[in-house]
């Protein structure tokens, strides 16, 4: 799988991680969690290591702290979670929390969710990165409404990471975000790479382009996700699964060539219009 420099450190990333969104949001009976093992064994095999959870993923960070500690492999794991509550000890008091829950005595990175109460965390994350509890910090969103207050954000705080919203039929990122984030040395990890998952079950009935081949796509999921990997700012994209087949499928989108402008130009009009 392709990897990319994050900014900051320069220390490389896998292309396409694992969101836990929903789909790791399971009970403990062996029905529920063994799929989702084997979704990240499929991960970590193929070269992967980017999993992105959240304290709003209802029990998702538990469910990947068992399945890492049960497989014994965290430490192939690039763990991602976040910061979710208002006011500044209740904030200390939820990373704490996930942390226990992720079964980690240090988180890779840490995200302040949806810009929630990001003026009070953010001091707290700067503290906790200079004693390494986390590695890297960063802010997210998923609409595009919040674009312009995410950018000015950005502006005025020093972020590792920036998780963002970006897919064929959802480009508003391109606009200004994603070229601050490339100019400025910000790592950028892409949420809804499918368009929320509309456009994907649209597209499924499909026959797939004669152009699919010339960048080893097999299936409308890579094609979606390989254009957002064409956008050289992007280090990092999450589409979330609890099926191995569609992780592996995911994570083939990361290996061989990537459509150059003039494909993602015919891309963007042939299937967003």
């Amino acid at each position: 799988m392709q990897r990319r420099k994050i900014p900051s450190t320069g220390e490389e990333l896998p292309v396409v991680g694992c969101g836990t969104w929903q789909t790791f949001d399971v009970g403990p009976g062996a029905a529920e969690r063994v799929p989702l093992g084997d979704v990240l064994r499929v991960l970590f095999d193929s070269g992967g290591s980017a999993i992105d959870s959240s304290p709003m993923y209802g029990r998702a960070e538990g469910v990947v702290g068992d399945l890492l500690a049960q497989s014994d492999s965290r430490d192939r794991a690039f763990l991602a979670t976040k910061v979710w509550t208002t006011g500044r000890q209740a904030g200390i008091d939820q990373m704490q929390r996930s942390m226990r829950l992720l079964r980690t005595e240090r988180i890779d990175l840490m995200q302040i969710h949806n810009l929630v109460d990001w003026q009070t965390h953010l001091p707290t994350l700067q503290d906790w990165k200079k004693a390494g509890r986390i590695r890297l910090i960063g802010v997210t969103h998923y609409t595009e409404g919040a674009h312009d207050t995410v950018l000015a954000v950005l502006q005025r705080a020093r972020l590792d990471f920036l998780q963002i919203d970006y897919a064929i039929d959802d480009r508003h990122a391109e606009r200004r975000l994603l070229p601050f984030a490339r100019d400025n040395g910000i790592a950028v990890m892409i949420n809804q790479p499918f368009g929320g998952g509309g456009l994907l079950r649209k597209l499924s009935g499909r026959k797939l382009p004669d152009w699919a081949g010339e960048i080893g796509c097999t299936s409308w999921a890579q094609i979606l996700l390989k254009f957002v990997l064409a956008n050289p700012a992007v280090t990092c994209v999450i589409p979330g699964t609890s099926k191995p087949d569609h992780m592996r499928d995911n994570a083939h989108a990361g290996v061989g060539s990537l459509p150059d402008a003039t494909l993602v130009k015919r891309m963007a009009n042939e299937i967003a219009g």
